[in-house]
């Protein structure tokens, strides 16, 4: 593994992450031939099953933010830039960037609709989501998700049930937040009639 990892730091001086594309899939597959790697040296470095990467190239699974998170530490890289659809924007000191409403860029799985917001800047501190919260039962969630960093929340429209690992579901209004440390197992419900919406803010890692 050690091997892959060196290489890997060798390929990332010379490449601009951003390739155009929005799609995930095409994005990471694109970008793992830029650094010259295989399916399953990249299963082994980020944790993931060889058939899963396979899937999300060949968009027939999307990732959630917390595959994408494996993903971006194994190839070390910033989830911003992976994310990204620019990333010229390097002047630490004078970066500001604004995103029209419905212009953010967006991904999506079973659980959640992501629309990223202000992407364009690169290695950000933390990552602004707007989010729609698609599931309406713990059942239809699945297994509660952790990843490394912290994050918070603001719910704008809806109700929302939180689950964390070590606490008991809590309900949120509109204009509660909340704010917990991601490597707890995680989990947002709707439980409105409708689709609940969140900005939800989490530090990369």
């Amino acid at each position: 593994m050690d091997k892959i990892v060196e290489k890997i730091f060798k390929s990332n001086e010379n490449i601009n992450y951003n390739n155009g594309d929005s799609n995930l899939g095409e994005k990471l597959l694109k970008l793992r031939k830029k650094l010259n790697i295989t399916q399953i040296e990249l299963a082994k470095i980020s944790g993931l099953s060889h058939s899963t990467l396979s899937k999300i190239e060949n968009n027939q699974l999307s990732p959630t933010f917390e595959t994408i998170l494996k993903i971006t530490d194994g190839l070390k890289i910033d989830i911003s830039d992976f994310i990204s659809k620019k990333i010229e924007i390097n002047d630490k000191k004078t970066r500001r960037v604004i995103t029209k409403k419905n212009e953010g860029l967006k991904y999506e799985n079973r659980n959640y609709l992501y629309e990223t917001l202000c992407d364009e800047i690169a290695n950000k501190k933390f990552i602004p989501i707007l989010t729609r919260i698609k599931s309406h039962s713990i059942e239809s969630f699945g297994n509660l998700l952790d990843h490394p960093g912290e994050e918070f929340l603001y719910v704008i429209k809806g109700e929302v049930m939180v689950y964390n690992e070590y606490y008991k579901p809590i309900k949120l209004l509109v204009g509660d937040s909340m704010y917990f440390d991601s490597n707890m197992g995680h989990a947002l419900i709707s439980t409105s009639d409708n689709d609940a919406l969140v900005i939800w803010i989490s530090t990369p890692n």
